[in-house]
């Protein structure tokens, strides 16, 4: 399904031949994808599999899957930023540790299996999920932290960073946790703040995978068209809604998360 042909200074760039009904298909997993990762992150378990599904190799899966995830976790992070969720100059170390970390991760994966990270990433999920589930007033309120934002920004910034660009499936939900746990942000908060260090990290591997000669952009351009429109969904649906609804939404997205990972690993 996918030839090479020549570019310049010897790399090779893929050559898509897919169908207009395999198009159709990456675009209804982009929306699903970009609404589900608005909310409560997790939608990189939809857009990979639906990508390796229709035959594209795991490498040009993983640069596609950045560049259509990029126009959704933009969206989002427009939308929410409009809305007075976030507030950018106190984010920006946060930003900055997170593309030194989202590089770092992906210049590795380009050489590396990440097939170690699946059997321990259930095990961390897992612990996520019970927590928040056995914790009702998580994240309802706003409260007081005696974390220092920029301690907190570097360590998180450099290993979720790294480990979205690295392999990435959950990202959002740790990424969402930490801020609720460490900064003291309610859930809603949360997710927005979560979405502007998920495009950090999307658009730093991007541009590392189309160096790399990994990326598809025909598939991922229509992709992100659904990204777009399911992010926009999303986002609103999250301003409309209570706290009490994204932790609803934020735990069956963990869990299935969780599900996802046990079954590609083991079954």
């Amino acid at each position: 399904m996918f030839r090479t042909r020549n570019g310049r200074k010897g790399k090779h760039r893929p050559v898509e031949n897919l169908s207009f009904s395999t198009y159709i298909i990456l675009w209804i997993a982009g929306l699903f994808a970009g609404f589900v990762d608005s909310i409560a992150g997790g939608g990189g378990m939809i857009s990979l599999p639906a990508l390796l599904s229709v035959g594209v190799p795991p490498h040009l899966a993983l640069g596609t899957n950045k560049l259509q995830g990029t126009f959704g976790s933009f969206t989002a992070s427009l939308n929410y930023s409009r809305n007075g969720l976030v507030a950018f100059r106190g984010i920006l170390p946060g930003i900055c540790f997170t593309a030194l970390g989202a590089l770092i991760g992906t210049i590795v994966i380009q050489y590396l299996s990440a097939k170690f990270l699946s059997h321990i990433m259930p095990i961390l999920l897992a612990g996520v999920f019970f927590y928040t589930l056995f914790s009702p007033n998580l994240g309802e309120k706003d409260r007081i932290s005696n974390t220092p934002e920029f301690l907190f920004y570097a360590l998180a910034g450099l290993s979720l960073g790294f480990y979205d660009g690295f392999f990435g499936p959950g990202v959002g939900s740790f990424w969402a946790i930490a801020f609720v746990l460490f900064l003291g942000l309610n859930l809603k908060k949360g997710t927005a703040h979560t979405k502007i260090m998920n495009f950090t990290s999307n658009i730093v591997s991007l541009l590392a995978f189309i160096f790399g000669g990994h990326v598809l952009y025909t598939a991922g351009i229509v992709m992100g068209v659904g990204q777009i429109l399911g992010a926009y969904l999303g986002s609103h649906l999250v301003m409309l809604k209570g706290v009490r609804f994204v932790r609803i939404f934020f735990l069956s997205v963990v869990a299935l998360t969780i599900l996802k990972l046990i079954w590609t690993t083991y079954f």
